[in-house]
């Protein structure tokens, strides 16, 4: 054991620092899929969980603890089957997919290919240390080498050369790109260089930062200000792979209901009960599509928890019910603090069984919020958890369908912004200060809503959540926070939500039409255009700025904003699709261009544009008084949405962008569901589903599967859920279109498919449906688009050219 002097410098400078450094390995020993190096001081454990994840923790001056945060779902994974060569330099231990290289004179660990190429390897003057409480990691950084991930940072979509700091924040300041710490904290980071994709996952809950080659440094580091080094290394190698196996660590996303894919209305604040009921109305008077509307902190008896505003809001189970008639679904916002009277049962309970945070002196910590003087619960026990999760049965039985969680990172308003640091929390027996928990209170919280409310609502929990740790995912959908209606937040949130995705956070979105501020018109019209294509639609605003509802600047706006609403609902059977590969594989519904195209450096920093699923190209206009914007089109053929005009990829090109056109490209060979526009996810039985099949010449076959169940309750965990495979085939002398039902627990709802054949060479010179001929389809010349229509049962469609 050695100590060297450093000058690394995080983003609060605190001078140089002398690290205690790991050095010279003693012995190793193996266990099952364990692998223990002593140290003169120390101890470090690589822990395989599968051929390609390896979590490596040190303990300081002792033996390793390998207790995981609540961010890490219980698993099975272990790995053992991997073999260790030793030299008298280096261990090389190998498993199916890696090499991992130990350096015994100078501890270090390299992580290589099977082939032998380097992925990523520690520092050469330093791997780990620590110093005092803190404890860090360095790594080389190579050239050319991209970073991605951290949650929902702001900035540019590739992170190099930033530092970052995780640390639960309330910022009500505008966000620019030096914004830092936000809402969430989500230490996962994604290198990325020439198609070559690992992660590190670092599992720690106290303050940390990442320091990601700032200054053109030749490596890159992350530390904490507590607890242990304890970090997942993943390797993909592709990016995509890299966060499916992030999310078997903390969990992939269940399954929404599918109402909370519609567009949700929400205001701070929509009150009385007629202001909400006028807001209702109005949406269905003007024909604009909406599920959800939010009740922010006015509906509350001066703004307790669980409780409502009788004088304003006298019989909120009847106006729950009225609007549920209409198909809308109501949403309450809840923060955690908990408003000190002792005439507030709420409040009465949690003294009386001890529920709330308190110092070691048993004294409750009592800090400011809405309510005035407020206490917050205790969210590391589960007694905790299972009441606050009980008390949401009040709104539940009143016909609440979902819960919107402010104010959770704990956010207090004194000059820290939060908890006193001091603050203990039980933990079931495991106590720690706040700077240990602070982090995952949110978290928890969540993890306690979603509980609550899916033992008594009996179906899919909708949450709505500020803040957030790694595995928010598992509990809530989140937002960005409190963003201003300024185009450059416009801008901004693009990378925010793609990072967030590649972070594991699926359901995300950001406050259409900026929630601080005035917005206008055509604000508002193009962020509506962008948030039909977000995984979370909400337009929110804050009380005394102008009105931004879908109407609230003129007929002109109003229906271009209707048109996107629309068009979000049409898209619904391929957004809902998207949700179902979240909830199976982990992956982000808005991706960046390079998930798609690894190996096409154009994409790698493009932080304006993104792909919605793998198939549709999303271009939002983020200036005033545009009329046109650059595009990206990777390689393939493409298609403007729009006007279908064919585009070859591998270039910019100049997308006409009037106020009404999003510039939305379709990639050849894609499967596109459409159908029809409803008021709201429900209303009625679909109509035939309409299949769009770009064809090209440079693609023979291509494939798409439909998911589809009842949107509303777990039994797809039962099987009751319907898959079914559309395949094509296409060639000069014709195509054929397979329907291939691989689940069928679930009915479809549709009678019939709408098949659109677009972009087809020449006129069929016969049709042909499970070998009897179709005569009864529809061939636009001008178009080259061949329409027909076939019932759902049909499973081979033959069109000859």
């Amino acid at each position: 054991m050695n100590s060297e002097v450093i000058m690394d410098k995080g983003p609060e400078k605190s001078g140089s620092k002398s690290y205690f450094i790991l050095n010279e390995i003693l012995d190793y020993c193996r266990k099952d899929n364990r692998i223990s190096f002593k140290l003169k001081k120390g101890e470090v454990v690589l822990e395989f969980l599968t051929a390609d994840i390896v979590r490596v923790v040190m303990g300081k001056r002792d033996k390793a603890s390998l207790e995981t945060t609540c961010a890490v779902v219980d698993h099975n994974l272990a790995y053992s089957d991997f073999t260790i060569n030793e030299t008298e330099k280096v261990l090389n231990i190998e498993t199916d997919r890696l090499i991992v290289r130990v350096n015994r004179h100078k501890f270090g660990l390299g992580f290589y290919d099977k082939e032998g190429n380097l992925i990523n390897r520690d520092y050469s003057r330093r791997a780990l240390g620590w110093s005092g409480n803190e404890v860090r990691a360095w790594k080389e950084v190579k050239p050319g080498e991209r970073f991605y991930g951290l949650g929902e940072k702001t900035g540019f979509l590739d992170k190099r050369g930033k530092k970052y700091t995780m640390w639960n924040s309330d910022v009500f300041e505008a966000h620019v790109e030096s914004t830092d710490p936000l809402y969430k904290s989500i230490p996962f980071l994604v290198g990325f260089n020439k198609g070559k994709t690992y992660g590190i996952y670092f599992d720690n809950t106290y303050k940390s930062h990442f320091d990601l080659a700032s200054g053109n440094k030749d490596y890159y580091s992350f530390w904490a200000e507590g607890g242990k080094m304890d970090y997942y290394f993943i390797y993909g190698p592709d990016l995509k792979e890299v966060i499916s196996k992030y999310t078997l660590l903390t969990g992939r996303m269940p399954l929404p209901p599918k109402w909370s894919l519609g567009y949700h209305q929400s205001r701070y604040s929509y009150h009385p009960d007629s202001e909400v009921k006028r807001i209702a109305r109005t949406l269905r008077k003007k024909d604009i599509p909406c599920d959800v509307i939010h009740l922010d902190i006015h509906y509350m008896d001066g703004y307790r928890v669980f409780t409502w505003n009788e004088e304003e809001f006298p019989c909120p189970g009847e106006m729950i019910s009225d609007l549920s008639e209409e198909g809308f679904k109501i949403v309450n916002i809840i923060d955690p603090g908990v408003k000190v009277d002792p005439e507030y049962e709420v409040y009465r309970e949690g003294m009386r069984e001890d529920y709330f945070c308190k110092y070691l002196d048993g004294r409750p910590f009592v800090g400011k919020v809405w309510p005035g003087q407020t206490v917050f619960p205790d969210f590391t026990c589960q007694k905790v958890r299972e009441w606050w999760g009980d008390l949401h049965k009040k709104y539940v039985d009143q016909g609440v369908k979902g819960i919107w969680n402010d104010m959770n990172e704990p956010s207090v308003f004194n000059e820290t912004s939060t908890m006193d640091l001091n603050v203990v929390h039980e933990n079931d027996g495991d106590m720690g200060t706040h700077r240990r928990f602070h982090n995952v209170y949110g978290l928890l919280e969540n993890k306690a809503t979603y509980q609550g409310l899916k033992k008594h609502l009996q179906e899919r929990p909708f949450i709505l959540s500020r803040a957030g740790f790694a595995g928010i995912q598992r509990y809530a959908a989140v937002w960005t926070g409190d963003n201003r209606s300024f185009w450059e937040h416009l801008k901004l949130a693009v990378p925010m939500l793609m990072n967030l995705g590649m972070s594991g956070v699926t359901f995300a979105g950001t406050d259409v039409g900026g929630f601080t501020g005035d917005s206008n018109g055509e604000l508002l019209t193009r962020w509506t255009q962008l948030g039909a294509f977000m995984p979370l639609f909400r337009n929110h605003c804050t009380i005394g700025a102008l009105d931004q509802e879908p109407w609230s600047f003129g007929e002109k706006y109003e229906a271009i904003i209707r048109k996107y609403i629309k068009l979000r609902y049409r898209l619904l059977p391929y957004t809902y699709g998207l949700f179902y590969r979240a909830s199976q594989e982990g992956l982000p519904v808005m991706r960046p261009l390079v998930m798609e195209y690894p190996f096409d450096p154009r994409t790698y920093n493009i932080s304006d544009q993104y792909l919605y699923g793998d198939s549709i190209m999303i271009a939002p206009v983020y200036e005033p008084d545009r009329k046109e914007r650059l595009v990206y089109l990777p390689e393939g053929i493409w298609f403007d949405f729009w006007t279908g005009e064919k585009y070859e990829g591998g270039k910019n090109i100049i997308a006409k962008a009037p106020l009404d056109t999003l510039p939305v490209y379709i990639k050849a060979g894609s499967i596109i569901p459409l159908t029809e526009s409803v008021n709201y996810v429900g209303e009625k039985e679909n109509s035939d589903l309409e299949l769009n099949i770009y064809l090209s010449s440079e693609v023979e076959e291509d494939s798409y599967q439909l998911y589809e169940d009842d949107g509303y309750s777990f039994d797809y965990q039962n099987g009751k859920y319907s898959l079914v495979e559309f395949k094509y085939n296409y060639s000069d002398n014709g195509l054929t279109f397979n329907i291939n039902p691989f689940k069928t627990g679930y009915k479809l709802p549709y009678p019939d498919y709408i098949l659109n054949f677009k972009n087809l060479t020449r006129e069929p010179s016969s049709i042909m449906v499970d070998g009897s001929e179709l005569n009864d389809y529809v061939y636009d010349d001008q178009r080259g688009e061949l329409r027909l229509k076939v019932n759902k049962k049909a499973r081979k469609i033959k069109v000859n050219l």
